[in-house]
């Protein structure tokens, strides 16, 4: 017997409604029509009351009675038949995997899988569901977490400080996973994995009380869920610490408002109350850190983020502008002109104050 999570269940229900209505209209010799949510930047809002990016009410028909909109149709009935087997089965497939398998649908296969994801973003806006809860999982791998945290994966019980150098991979079901027992009383996000292997190696997990996290880079859906569910379940008051330069800014700020490509799910997603912690132009002048010449492309990022709704508050709009007042931009391990563990010795100990 299959034994579906909550999530998996209400997954389960609306693609069994979606067949329901398919074959009622079918039936009634009625062209199938689906109503999809638009997901064009017209009806993209941010929601200053949450603070994050949310769709509008806009909504797109399609309809089986246009021959240019049969085969999209096609397509969107072949992957939810696709996922409601991998529920029904308890199988997880790649999306990579996915887009091979659609080869041999009757439906036609897609040109390239960038089609098929926008499918699967498709289905994901229209029942209100993750693609994890439909069974697809991406391709790359999961962050990982080191510190006083233990969890139940399926039948395998894990402790973040003994799962190898590395820490505990976040896996894409990160849903599925028990956070059955947790002795820190934060959570600090790492975009580097260099910076998150130092923090690990000088112990800070153990020094600050912390779940350290990996992002590896810009942090992936799964990587966002679990710094979700580490402040709403576990209560973890969350900080992130990024490269000082347009993009690592981004970073933080998607882990903290969402983006506006999963406007629709970011309330599964966002951790408003985030906090970053750096590295900011403030600390690039006050640390006297190694930096790069700001490029046009970072200064043209720069003044994006200024009118972005996102970043409307004193403290960006004031690290915004002294970034390109000084023209510098600065790495996270630029902290090593002082020495390797100045980071966490002297560095973070600081901002955790400013900002505890």
């Amino acid at each position: 017997m299959v034994v579906k999570s909550k999530r998996q269940k209400k997954a389960d229900e609306q693609l069994a409604a979606f067949g329901a209505e398919i074959v009622e209209d079918i039936a009634a010799v009625r062209p199938p029509k689906l109503r999809v949510p638009s997901r064009s930047t017209s009806n993209i809002f941010y929601d200053k009351k949450n603070r994050y990016f949310v769709l509008g009410d806009k909504h797109g028909i399609r309809s089986a009675a246009n021959v240019k909109q049969v085969k999209k149709i096609a397509q969107t009935l072949c992957v939810a038949d696709f996922c409601k087997e991998l529920i029904d089965t308890s199988k997880f497939a790649t999306l990579r995997e996915m887009y091979y398998t659609a080869e041999g649908w009757d439906a036609g296969s897609f040109n390239d899988q960038g089609e098929s994801d926008v499918i699967v973003e498709d289905l994901e806006s229209m029942f209100g569901v993750k693609r994890e809860d439909l069974g697809l999982v991406p391709e790359e791998d999961g962050a990982a977490v080191y510190g006083q945290l233990v969890v139940k994966e399926g039948d395998a019980i894990i402790d973040a400080t003994k799962a190898g150098r590395g820490g505990y991979t976040i896996p894409p079901t990160i849903d599925d996973v028990e956070l059955t027992k947790c002795k820190a009383k934060r959570v600090i996000a790492i975009e580097t994995m260099g910076m998150y292997h130092r923090f690990v190696q000088e112990q800070a997990w153990k020094t600050f009380d912390a779940l350290i996290v990996g992002l590896k880079g810009q942090a992936a859906r799964a990587t966002r869920r679990f710094l979700k569910r580490a402040h709403d379940d576990l209560d973890l008051p969350v900080y992130i610490f990024t490269d000082g330069d347009p993009f690592g800014f981004h970073i933080g700020m998607v882990i903290i408002s969402g983006s506006a490509k999963l406007a629709y799910i970011n309330h599964e997603l966002a951790v408003p109350d985030a906090k970053y912690i750096g590295v900011t132009a403030s600390d690039i002048v006050n640390y006297k850190l190694p930096t790069d010449k700001l490029r046009e492309l970072d200064i043209a990022r720069l003044k994006q983020l200024q009118k972005d709704p996102r970043y409307n508050t004193k403290f960006w709009q004031d690290e915004i502008k002294k970034m390109l007042e000084i023209g510098k931009k600065a790495e996270q391990q630029a902290f090593s002109k002082y020495g390797l563990d100045y980071v966490v010795k002297e560095y973070l100990p600081a901002k955790l104050k400013e900002n505890e």
